[in-house]
This record gives structure tokens, C-alpha cells and sequence, in this order.
């Protein structure tokens, strides 16, 4: 088993670095992260934080904020920092007060009230936003020392695909980049299953 190991984190010569995807090693038990796949919106010498991407939740934006008359617009789970809290991320940093730039046309945060109001209005396409409750995050080289013990695969990952959800999304960037990382797409959750 720990030649298993040892070639899946091989397989993955990058390091994370902001907008980059990261991918649960296959065989991860924890509940929040097990093949989870997390776009990171930061990454540096003080802490890492990004936000799980395949993991809808069953709520919606208009239930966790009822009698705003807003759409039913899915919410995901981002991770367990703060999960009662509602983030977001979105195209909108020119309209949205406050935003925080991550990449090219792409912001987090910002004035809730005021993208409320804009969704309200139709002033935005919704599609181009993504609701998470809570965020994932380590704090200073936590994320260092979890790639050193191989917990996770980094990949490049393209910031317009953000708004896209795929419950399958962590075997679909697998199965697309080939070869052994085809491989490791169709592993069993327990290896000793195989």
C-alpha cells in the first residue's frame, strides 16, 4: 500500500499556488474533503483558502434568506470554516462594492446587500455567482505539510469553469488529464475494496 501512496503523490509535480484545483488523494476519509475537488483562492505564507466546488448542498440561496423574494439559486458546501456563514464568488467585482479580485474577472465577497438587490432586479446574470456556505482553509503552512504527506493532487484549473456544478467533478479532471491520473479516477474509495 505504500508504493500505492508514494506514485499517487508523484503523479502531481505541481505546487498549490492561488487558482490552482486541488483534488483529495483517492483514498481520503475525512467527511468534509473526501474527493472533494477545492479551487484555491489564496495560497502564501500565512495561511491557504479556497472553496470546495462539487458539493451542493440541498438548500438554496432562497431558503437560507427567506422573504427576499430571491431565486432559487444553488448554495454548495465550501468547506467547514465558518459553515454557517454564506460566501461567494462571482463576475461582478465592477458592480460590487468591496469585492476582492482573485483573477481575471473573477472576485469574491463584496457588498451582500447590495448583490442581493442586484440579483432582485435582474441586473446580473446569476449564473456568472456561486453561493458556498463556510470556505476551506489552513492556516500557516498547514497546506505545505499536508501536500508532504500526500493528501492531496494539485492541477491547473480554468476560473470560468467555477460556475459550472459537476457532482463528478474530481473523477472528470482526472479521467481528462489521462494516463495515471486516469488511473487514480477509477479507484475505490477503500483500497481494500479493490
Amino acid at each position: 500500500m505504500i508504493d500505492l501512496f508514494e506514485n499517487i503523490s508523484k503523479v502531481s509535480k505541481m505546487k498549490p499556488k492561488k487558482g490552482c484545483a486541488l483534488l483529495a488523494e483517492p483514498f481520503m476519509t475525512d467527511d468534509h474533503f473526501s474527493r472533494s475537488v477545492i479551487y484555491l483562492c489564496e495560497h502564501n505564507k500565512e495561511g491557504s483558502y479556497g472553496f470546495i466546488l462539487n458539493n451542493k448542498l440541498d438548500l438554496t440561496l432562497d431558503q437560507i434568506i427567506p422573504d427576499q423574494n430571491l431565486p432559487k439559486l444553488d448554495v454548495s458546501y465550501g468547506g467547514p470554516v465558518h459553515a454557517s456563514n454564506l460566501f461567494f464568488i462571482h463576475q461582478y467585482g465592477e458592480m460590487v462594492n468591496e469585492s476582492v479580485k482573485l483573477d481575471t474577472n473573477l472576485w469574491t465577497g463584496g457588498d451582500f446587500e447590495q448583490l442581493i438587490e442586484l440579483i432582485k432586479i435582474n441586473a446580473v446574470d446569476i449564473n456568472k455567482i456561486r453561493f458556498f456556505l463556510g470556505y476551506s482553509g489552513w492556516s500557516s503552512e498547514q497546506l505545505d505539510s499536508e501536500m508532504k504527506s500526500r493528501s492531496w493532487i494539485v492541477t491547473n484549473y480554468k476560473n470560468n469553469k467555477l460556475f459550472e456544478y459537476n457532482n463528478d467533478l474530481w473523477k472528470t479532471i482526472l479521467i481528462k488529464k489521462g494516463g495515471k491520473f486516469k488511473a487514480i479516477s477509477n479507484f475505490p474509495l477503500n483500497p481494500l475494496d479493490n
